[in-house]
């Protein structure tokens, strides 16, 4: 079986959810939560390996990919609500537990989801998806800038102008990549393509803008952790200049037991290294008994 792309409509919020899925609807649950600029595009190599031990689910987060968020909902981008969209889309799936990867915005919107049902969350595997003040790296010094300002227009419009670009687009894919060769041209295209649909960007910075509102809730994250010993692996690009790696080595202050695993690769590792990343993701699974 090969990956189907999917659309759902969620009957409580109206948005129609885009989503990739692939596996034995009876084979425990890999929930993949992609990143910033990205969509469950970035998953399309790592799904089908993944899927022969798992039932694996990716989908488009509001804002991104191909989900459509009607205009006449005034939903506001907080990462607040895209975890609550995504608690509803699982739970029309009738999904109950699941293993969450979580990369980048994913973080954040898996982790809240983790807090608001600790019992659903069979593990964690995070690769390059930050909890952690020690992750930030100095990519995110304009947006902690921001974040201290007055949130004019002059001030989102200098914060798209560096980060909303073709270029920086295509930076993030690059940067820490050890073979170029590894990366599909139409990844970072397609990403620059959906973020310049009208009113797109304005989407972009309130996210930005709200990233925020994660950071002040990390200590809650590290009381889950301590609380739930959850396994995680941590697999992480040690290439990666937006989430470096202390922020993968500082799961172990809350969570001995997590796996570390620092490999040659940059933010985007899942389009460079799937191969290997989809290798310690199931030996891990199956020692976690997931």
């Amino acid at each position: 079986m090969s990956t189907q792309t999917k659309r759902i409509t969620l009957p409580k919020s109206n948005i129609s959810i885009f989503y990739r899925e692939q596996g034995d609807k009876n084979h425990p649950v890999i929930l993949l939560l992609h990143g910033f600029p990205s969509s469950s595009h970035q998953y399309r190599k790592l799904i089908p390996l993944l899927a022969v031990k798992h039932r694996v689910i990716a989908p488009d987060l509001p804002g991104f990919g191909f989900t459509e968020v009607p205009s006449s909902l005034d939903f506001k981008y907080t990462f607040a609500n895209l975890a609550s969209t995504i608690g509803e889309f699982i739970d029309v799936l009738e999904v109950e537990e699941f293993s969450v990867y979580i990369f980048d915005y994913g973080a954040p919107t898996g982790l809240r989801l983790a807090l608001e049902r600790p019992d659903a969350i069979q593990a964690i595997i995070s690769q390059n998806g930050n909890a952690y003040e020690e992750g930030l790296g100095e990519f995110w010094n304009p947006i902690r800038d921001f974040w201290a300002g007055q949130n004019t227009p002059e001030e989102r419009e200098s914060l798209k102008k560096a980060l909303l670009t073709f270029e920086a687009t295509r930076w993030q894919y690059d940067e820490g990549t050890s073979d170029l060769s590894s990366i599909a041209p139409e990844s970072y295209h397609l990403d620059y393509a959906l973020l310049q649909r009208p009113g797109n960007d304005e989407i972009q910075i309130d996210l930005f803008r709200d990233y925020s509102s994660n950071v002040k809730l990390y200590p809650e994250f590290h009381k889950y952790f301590r609380e739930r010993q959850v396994p995680l692996l941590a697999i992480w690009g040690r290439n990666d200049q937006i989430f470096v790696p202390a922020g993968a080595e500082a799961f172990k202050r809350d969570l001995p037991s997590a796996e570390i695993k620092l490999i040659n690769a940059g933010h985007f590792a899942a389009e460079s290294d799937a191969g290997l990343i989809a290798e310690e993701i199931l030996g891990f699974l199956q020692k976690s008994h997931v």
